[in-house]
C-alpha cells in the first residue's frame, strides 16, 4: 500500500519539512516536495549556532514550511499517512520542536509518528537522487560533526568501519576558517577560497593517513594551520587562498584514502558519500577519479540535499517502513536522543 509520508528536520539550525510517497509494492520512495529554511544569517553575528536562537525559529518557521510542501505537492494535510521528525542526535532543543510539531499535528489528525535518526537521513539521502544506489555498499558520512566510513548492507544494518577520534571533518573545514579569519559558515567560505590557492603551498599533516585502520582525526591539522596562520604573520592576508587550498586538500587527502582502503578491505564496489561535506567539489573530484582506476561505483546525494533538510527524514523514514524495520506508532510522547549512536540502530 502507497503511503504519504511528512519529514520534518529541526536537529540544529535548519529547519526542514518534505512530503515522500512511498510506492504500492517495491520500488525507490518518491519526493513530491521539500522547503528549507536556512538559519546562516542570524547565526553569522555570534561566529556560530546559538543555540536558544535555533529553537525560537524553527518554531516560527516549521508550521508555514508544513503549508508550503502541501501547497506545491497539492495534497492536503489529513492526506498524510505518516508524520516523520528527527530524534536526534542534535540540539536538544531544536529537536524538541521537531517532534512537538509533529506529535501536535499527529495526534490531532489520529496519524502515527516515527522518530528518525538524523544520520541515517543523510545516509539514506542518496536514494533520492537520479542514480540510487543499491545495497550493499560502503558508506563515507562526513559531516559539520561526524566522519565515518560503513558497511551498509541494508535499512538498519550498518557496522562502523572507522569514525573519527575528535575533530570531524565538516569542524576540521570550519575551524580552520575561523583561525583564517573567514566569516561564518567557514567550510563553504574556505573551499571558495581554496579555488584560487595553490594545495601544496604548504605541508600540512594527513593525521592517521597511515595509521593502518580506518579511523580519522583532525585536531592536529587545526593546530598546523594555527601554526602556518602565526607565522606568516602579516603576510596572512596575501597568501590565505593558499592556506586555505592547502587545508582542503590535507582533508580531501585523507578521506579519500581512507575511503579507498575501506572498499579494498570489504571487497565492495559500490561507495555512497553523504553529508554536508559531500558536496565538496574537490572531494567529489579527487573520490570519482580514485574509484574510476578501480571500477567502483559512486553515489552522492544532490547538491541541494547535502545540507540537513526534510527530504532525508522523510525518505528514512519510508524505507525503513518498507523495510518492516520499523513501524509508525500512535505515541505522542515526543522523546528525543542529543546523543544517539547511529550502529545502535536496528
Amino acid at each position: 500500500m502507497s503511503l504519504l509520508i511528512l519529514g520534518i528536520e529541526s536537529s540544529c539550525d535548519e529547519t526542514g519539512v518534505a512530503l515522500v510517497r512511498t510506492p504500492d509494492g517495491q520500488g525507490v520512495p518518491t519526493l513530491l516536495s521539500h522547503a528549507l529554511h536556512s538559519q546562516i544569517e542570524m547565526h553569522r553575528a555570534y561566529g556560530g549556532v546559538v543555540p536558544e536562537l535555533a529553537s525560537r525559529d524553527h518554531i516560527r518557521r516549521v508550521l508555514p514550511l508544513t503549508e508550503k510542501v502541501l501547497a506545491e505537492s497539492g495534497e492536503q494535510l489529513e492526506n498524510v499517512d505518516v508524520i516523520a521528525f528527527t530524534r536526534g542526535p542534535g540540539l536538544a532543543g531544536a529537536l524538541l520542536v521537531g517532534s512537538g510539531a509533529a506529535c501536535a499535528m499527529a495526534a490531532a489528525l489520529d496519524k502515527p509518528v516515527l522518530g528518525v535518526h538524523h544520520l541515517e537521513g543523510h545516509l539514506l539521502s542518496p536514494f533520492l537522487s537520479a542514480d540510487p544506489p543499491e545495497f550493499p555498499f560502503v558508506a563515507l558520512l562526513v559531516s559539520g560533526g561526524h566522519t565515518q566510513l560503513m558497511r551498509v548492507d541494508g535499512v538498519g544494518e550498518y557496522e562502523i568501519l572507522g569514525e573519527t577520534i575528535d575533530d570531524a571533518a565538516g569542524e576540521a573545514f570550519d575551524k580552520s576558517a575561523k583561525l583564517m579569519g573567514l566569516p561564518y559558515p567557514g567550510g563553504p567560505v574556505l573551499s571558495k577560497l581554496a579555488e584560487g590557492g595553490d594545495p601544496q603551498a604548504f605541508k600540512l599533516p594527513r593525521p592517521l593517513l597511515h595509521s593502518g585502520d580506518l579511523d580519522f582525526s583532525f585536531a592536529g591539522l587545526k593546530t598546523a594551520v594555527l601554526t602556518q596562520a602565526k607565522k606568516l604573520g602579516d603576510e596572512l592576508e596575501a597568501r590565505k587562498a593558499d592556506l586555505a587550498a592547502s587545508t582542503q586538500a590535507a582533508i580531501v587527502d585523507v578521506l579519500v584514502k581512507k575511503t579507498m582502503a575501506a572498499l579494498k578491505q570489504t571487497g565492495m564496489k559500490r561507495v555512497v558519500v553523504a553529508g554536508g561535506v559531500g558536496a565538496n567539489k574537490q572531494l567529489r573530484e579527487q573520490l570519482n577519479e580514485a574509484c574510476a582506476k578501480h571500477k567502483i561505483r559512486v553515489h552522492y546525494p544532490e547538491l541541494h540535499l547535502c545540507t540537513d533538510n526534510g527530504a532525508m527524514i522523510a525518505m528514512a523514514a519510508a524505507m525503513r517502513i518498507q523495510a518492516g524495520r520499523e513501524q509508525a506508532l500512535h505515541e505522542y510522547a515526543f522523546d528525543v536522543k542529543p546523543r544517539w549512536p547511529l550502529d545502535s540502530l536496528r
